[in-house]
């Protein structure tokens, strides 16, 4: 049971049970016993998500979908997958590009979570400037719904508007609607060539903009990754406790990763357009991988950030907000406002192409003061988000740690709309209860 307590917050709760279907039909079997017995139902993947969405409740059923790990078949005259929700992303990801096609989603623990949370989530990564989030590839779902009946939605084909588009209203519902048991994706041709470019930038704020230059320079790079010094110091010291030498000076205040893919010939072009922008926003340096090998050493450095930040500290609070791209620069400079007022070390980094941040609150658990102090910190970061007009989560998803902060920033008739959907989809309350948007009373409304 404690093997199933927990994904990658720091929320903890054991199940009453666990179940691990292998069908659609075990599935169907166990909403239509948890519906008539009103037992809440929490569907699990891998457990990798950062806001609590698969911690279980008191007296709930896991429903563990590991186990549900077939690709089912693979068209390349479609140009389709489908598959079931336990499939590993990464897996996924090799077996369509064995047959020449790619599937662009590429969350950071694309080697460790399934299909399904990312379509639960809705998912993104570093690859969403370019190619955009997970439902961006979804057509079409199979899901068992409370009371067992099992629902398909779109289908095999890239258009389709007949009735309602429930496809995506169940994707980024994490679990609160029913479950996911199938899914068909979209996928494209697999880009022929892929280069990679470092910057380093004196000033954050140089940094910030230089995407926007970027961009209108006629460009949509693959990835646009900022990380600041804080997390640069993380990574000199996680570089050089494996006894190797870092390419970057700490001299510099921030880190810009550029990647862009496609044919050989406009990766060449590409590459060169934005080393030259770079240097022109301010870059001190630019490095350009060359070979395969100087590429992969380039991501490493991205790779690096998550283990590295907990070098810092004992631990680390990760968030997950998006703000209008053109305000990036604002938001960054309120975090490190925030840090100074509560005293506290936050890292940023994150897909600052698409305004999407992850400020981390480094801390120690272990000190009750400091915690206080990281709670009143990470409320001050989701209010600048709101205040700034974007969201409270880009991709990790609501879960259960960001419930409180859905009526700031959600229209409250929207959230009324919301609420009513859930009850539709799930009258008795028993899919994942008190996730996403907060309603938690497991029998009465």
């Amino acid at each position: 049971m404690t093997a199933y307590a927990y994904d990658g917050t720091w929320a903890e709760q054991r199940p009453a049970v666990v179940l691990h279907p292998t069908t659609t039909e075990q599935v169907s079997a166990a909403l239509r016993i948890a519906d008539r017995e009103r037992i809440p139902i929490v569907p699990r993947g891998s457990a990798t998500g950062l806001a609590g969405g698969s911690v279980p409740l008191e007296g709930s059923i896991c429903l563990n979908l590991a186990r549900m790990n077939r690709i089912l078949s693979i068209s390349a005259p479609d140009s389709i997958v489908m598959t079931q929700p336990g499939v590993i992303t990464a897996t996924l990801q090799k077996a369509v590009e064995a047959q020449g096609l790619f599937y662009p989603p590429d969350p950071a623990s694309l080697n460790m979570c399934t299909i399904g949370g990312n379509v639960s989530t809705n998912a993104g990564g570093p690859r969403c400037l370019k190619y955009g989030v997970t439902g961006d590839y979804v057509l079409g779902l199979e899901v068992a719904l409370p009371g067992g009946k099992v629902m398909r939605t779109g289908g095999r084909t890239i258009k389709n508007v007949s009735g309602y588009n429930l496809t995506q209203l169940i994707v980024g519902s994490e679990g609160t609607l029913g479950v996911v048991t199938e899914m068909t994706l979209q996928l494209i041709p697999k880009p022929i060539a892929q280069t990679t470019a470092l910057a380093s930038f004196t000033r954050l704020p140089d940094a910030c903009e230089a995407v926007g230059k970027i961009l209108s320079s006629g460009i949509t790079p693959l990835v646009t990754e900022i990380m600041d010094h804080d997390v640069m110091r993380a990574i000199d010291s996680l570089i050089r406790s494996r006894g190797q030498t870092p390419t970057f000076s700490l001299e510099a205040e921030a880190l810009l990763l550029v990647a862009v893919d496609g044919d050989t010939n406009a990766v060449e072009h590409d590459i060169e357009v934005i080393a030259e922008v770079l240097r022109l926003s301010g870059a001190t340096d630019v490095q350009r991988a060359r070979t395969n090998e100087e590429a992969e050493a380039l991501w490493e450095i991205r790779r690096s950030v998550s283990p590295a930040i907990i070098r810092l500290g004992n631990s680390r609070f990760g968030e997950d907000i998006v703000v209008p791209r053109g305000r990036i620069p604002q938001m960054v400079a309120l975090v490190k406002q925030i840090a100074k007022k509560y005293d506290l070390t936050i890292a940023v980094f994150g897909h600052i192409g698409d305004g999407n941040l992850h400020p981390n609150i480094v801390c120690d658990r272990r000190d009750a003061e400091m915690m206080k102090r990281v709670e009143a910190a990470s409320h001050a970061i989701f209010d600048a988000a709101i205040e700034l007009g974007g969201a409270i989560s880009g991709e990790h998803g609501i879960g259960l740690l960001k419930t409180g902060y859905v009526p700031k920033s959600v229209d409250p008739v929207a959230l009324e709309m919301m609420r009513q959907v859930k009850k539709l989809f799930d009258p008795n309350n028993i899919m994942n209860p008190g996730k996403k948007i907060g309603v938690r009373d497991a029998v009465t409304w």
